[in-house]
């Protein structure tokens, strides 16, 4: 981190002058100006920030991160136990997958509301969804009030979840991000070890609707301390004038005029395309099968057929033809080794961790007999050791400055992990379940080594006006991946499950097989609770479970073998000091003269390192002509270190 901050210290944003001449050579233009409000707030915002008030930021951030990751720890536990007990926990894919549909709809428009309207409006748009959600969902009486619930609650989560991670990107260097990007997932450190005991009290003295209800009151209140350092920060930019020349979110609202602009900007059809694509195709794979196929059932066929042929060639047709700001900004695809390559770890990841982790928790309480407190802690070694290894990590590239082979190495152990969990995958013996939770450590080293480390790398692949676009691009295709992966999980286990229940129960004597079958399958606790180790019953049931999960684990290692051919295509830039590569998308800087040339010299002899040319070429000012043609965006290499540069539009 940079000391406090003066006159003299390089900021993280180039000059004025610079960055107007970038901002023209951009195709972002909008009624604003070349910048959207938010991000002109957020950058003279951060101007103001000394480094004690950075730490008051991250301070309140960790808070904020610490509610929602506790929250969304022992929500899942209490979904589970939900669905059990309104017989329908066939549906918890079902139920995910609709959330992550949310999410990856939600991330770009709370990136765009951001852009527009600051990120205090997305903190508070997020709190009102996310009290609003639980309330429906600790009151739900059936699966649809619950499901209703989940997407409610899921747009305040997925807000969030953008909110903080944005947040740190405008105001962190590249080489400083790692490090401070898991502030939000450092409290799995603590919540992995207590979030067991916690659902456990709270389903032992109560029930799951009250478990999920007091997080309406919870998380609103931890959010006070980020809204107080945000309006703080933005009141001592008012008193130094810079936020004068920049419409106010409410000035913003109030004219009608702009309300067009922003409706093409935020691309909400496209979002509502996008929603209806992942919807009308994933959901119904998750309905589909179970103990009555229901394939050739027209509620099946019906939404794939239009999934398929309306809604998935209308989103590509108004993306690349139609919108002006697509939420998809495709043209940023074509740098494959920057943004393309993540998009696709980001993607495959989430995919093939939750083949193996969607029904983890029900294998864990029949399969293993683990008690509540025990499951759901073995849920939570993955985050735990990935947050671990991560900040560890973190410390790492400041000193090393680079990714790649850190990201590699990640991705050789994810799949390492997956042949473990294909051995031990279910058993009533000590040994059986110490294997599992190596299997899980494993994974969570792996997690720790490029998940994050591939977000900070496309983060930098940008400039500043597109971070949190991007950022939210990147989160968006975890959501996919988790509706994906929920998806590929659901098929299997709705097809394969019952007829493996059906047959187990026969081959062990028990009685009305087709009966206990079909009951297991819709509430497989109440059989944990009915019958223990050792009984036909349990031995069956847990005889099947194995066997599926066997089939989850063996689809996740073949999805885990593109990770490493998806992290061999990245680049493996020099990360500097600045918010994104000298290069981001290809943008140049022009020739300063002499004497803004001289006074941004002797801004870099005030730098907190100490020298005006301490580090490398990406830091100073680039002085050649403009992009030519076949230039490679995000780049480091090539003649970059026989000119001088300095990076425009950061944070």
């Amino acid at each position: 981190m940079n000391k406090t901050h003066h006159t003299g210290d390089p900021p993280l944003y180039p000059d004025q002058e610079i960055s107007k001449e970038i901002e023209r050579q951009g195709d972002d233009h909008t009624a604003f100006g070349d910048k959207s409000p938010g991000v002109r707030r957020i950058e003279a915002i951060a101007t103001c920030f000394t480094t004690w008030h950075k730490w008051v930021l991250f301070l309140s951030v960790f808070l904020v991160a610490y509610s929602y990751g506790l929250d969304g720890t022992v929500r899942y536990t209490y979904q589970a136990t939900a669905l059990s007990d309104l017989k329908t926990s066939s549906q918890l894919s079902t139920v995910t997958v609709v959330r992550s549909v949310v999410a990856a709809a939600a991330q770009p428009a709370f990136a765009k509301i951001s852009d527009y309207f600051g990120r205090v409006s997305i903190l508070f748009i997020s709190v009102i969804f996310y009290a609003v959600g639980s309330i429906v969902q600790s009151t739900a009486k059936g699966l649809g009030a619950f499901a209703g619930g989940a997407v409610i609650y899921q747009f305040g989560y997925t807000g969030a979840q953008l909110l903080v991670e944005v947040l740190i990107a405008d105001v962190t260097s590249l080489r400083s991000r790692l490090f401070f990007s898991y502030i939000p997932a450092m409290p799995f450190i603590i919540n992995a070890w207590v979030s067991g005991n916690i659902a456990s009290a709270v389903l032992g003295a109560t029930t799951w609707g009250w478990g999920i209800g007091m997080w309406a009151i919870i998380f609103p209140a931890m959010t006070i301390p980020l809204f107080g350092s945000l309006l703080e920060a933005e009141w001592r930019a008012s008193r130094r004038g810079l936020l004068k020349d920049i419409p106010s979110p409410l000035r913003t609202l109030t004219q009608p005029s702009l309300w067009v602009e922003i409706f093409w900007q935020i691309d909400l059809v496209g979002l509502i395309l996008l929603a209806a694509v992942f919807g009308l195709i994933l959901v119904p794979f998750t309905l589909a099968g179970g103990v009555s196929n229901t394939w050739k059932a027209a509620h099946i066929i019906a939404p794939l057929v239009i999934g398929f042929v309306v809604a998935l060639p209308a989103f590509v047709i108004w993306e690349t033809k139609i919108a002006r700001h697509p939420a998809v900004p495709f043209r940023l695809f074509r740098d494959t080794r920057m943004v393309l390559a993540p998009i696709c770890i980001a993607m495959l990841l989430n995919t093939a961790w939750y083949t193996q982790g969607d029904y983890l928790y029900y294998t864990l309480t029949l399969a293993f007999d683990r008690d509540i407190t025990s499951a759901t802690r073995v849920q939570n070694i993955y985050s735990f050791c990935s947050v671990v290894v991560g900040v560890a990590l973190g410390l790492v590239i400041r000193r090393v400055r680079r990714l790649k082979w850190f990201i590699v190495a990640g991705t050789l152990l994810f799949v390492l992990a997956f042949g473990l969990l294909i051995r031990y995958r279910g058993g009533f013996s000590a040994h059986d379940f110490a294997g599992l939770v190596g299997a899980e450590v494993v994974l969570g080293i792996a997690g720790g080594l490029f998940p994050y480390p591939t977000q900070v790398m496309i983060q930098s692949a940008v400039q500043h006006e597109r971070t949190a676009t991007v950022t939210s691009l990147y989160l968006a295709s975890y959501s996919i991946g988790s509706a994906l992966g929920n998806t590929i999980a659901a098929a299997i286990w709705n097809n394969s499950m019952p007829k493996h229940l059906l047959n187990a129960f026969t081959r062990y004597g028990v009685s009305d097989p087709a009966t206990i079958a079909a009951s297991t399958f819709a509430s497989p606790l109440a059989l944990v609770a009915a019958y223990p180790p050792g009984t036909p019953e349990r031995e069956a049931a847990s005889e099947a479970y194995r066997e599926v999960q066997r089939y989850l684990t063996i689809t996740g290692i073949c999805l885990s073998t593109l990770l490493v051919f998806a992290s061999l295509c990245l680049r493996n830039p020099r990360l500097g000091d600045q918010q994104s590569l000298p290069d981001a998308e290809g943008f140049t800087v022009p020739v300063l003269p002499s004497q803004e040339k001289s006074t941004h010299n002797i801004d870099q002899a005030h730098s907190p390192t100490g020298t005006a040319g301490n580090d490398e070429h990406d830091n100073h000012i680039q002085t050649h002509a403009p992009v030519p043609e076949g230039y490679d965006p995000g780049s480091m290499e090539g003649g970059t270190s026989k000119t001088n540069k300095i990076m425009a539009n950061k944070v």
